[in-house]
């Protein structure tokens, strides 16, 4: 005796519809289904976790595994997509404490990216057993990570994405090349004044 795997009724139609497009079937019933099909497919995404959400136009923002998983080191993933051209910001978790002003000095613990490669750039606080938050003034880092965190409350953790305009600019800063697209996953442990 088999285990049977129930499909909800979307999930029927959409088998049906794309096993109809496959077969080339044709005719009034099945090209309104095929169409909405194709539509459905083309509109949604899927992240690691297997949720979907609607795909918006522009650029592409990296899929960072275990985004919502404070207790793991998010992992940035490589990404085709075109890059940003302006800052974009992200919140994979919403924190319940204080929030980071700009003039605020904040403990962090954070990965940072190749937008294109996904490439780990920083040795980041995580690389420490336990992992250990770093500490510093808003004002002493490039205008898109201090950006990024503004308004953000200890104990979220968000995606921020920096184009070069905003991070480093045309200057290779060690690791970093020239007119990098940063990406940074921050998770906010203490805000200070």
């Amino acid at each position: 005796m088999g285990t049977e795997r129930r499909r909800s009724p979307r999930g029927r139609w959409l088998a049906t519809a794309l096993v109809g497009a496959a077969l080339g079937l044709t005719g009034p019933g099945w090209a309104g289904i095929a169409s909405a099909a194709a539509h459905a497919s083309a509109a949604r995404s899927h992240d690691r976790s297997g949720s979907s959400s609607a795909r918006r136009p522009g650029p592409e923002l990296p899929v960072i595994g275990y985004a919502k998983d404070l207790s793991h080191e998010p992992v940035v993933h490589p990404t085709k997509g075109r890059p940003p051209t302006k800052l974009e910001v992200r919140t994979l978790v919403v924190g319940k404490g204080r929030v980071a002003k700009s003039s605020s000095t904040v403990s962090v613990l954070y990965v940072g990216a190749d937008y294109k490669t996904g490439k780990d750039f920083t040795q980041a606080t995580w690389s420490h057993k336990p992992p250990t938050p770093t500490t510093f003034p808003l004002s002493g880092v490039v205008p898109g990570f201090a950006e990024g965190l503004v308004g953000m409350k200890v104990g979220g953790r968000r995606e921020i994405v920096i184009p070069p305009q905003l991070g480093y600019g045309d200057r290779k800063v060690g690791p970093i090349a020239a007119n990098e697209t940063l990406v940074f996953v921050v998770d906010l442990k203490a805000v200070k004044a």
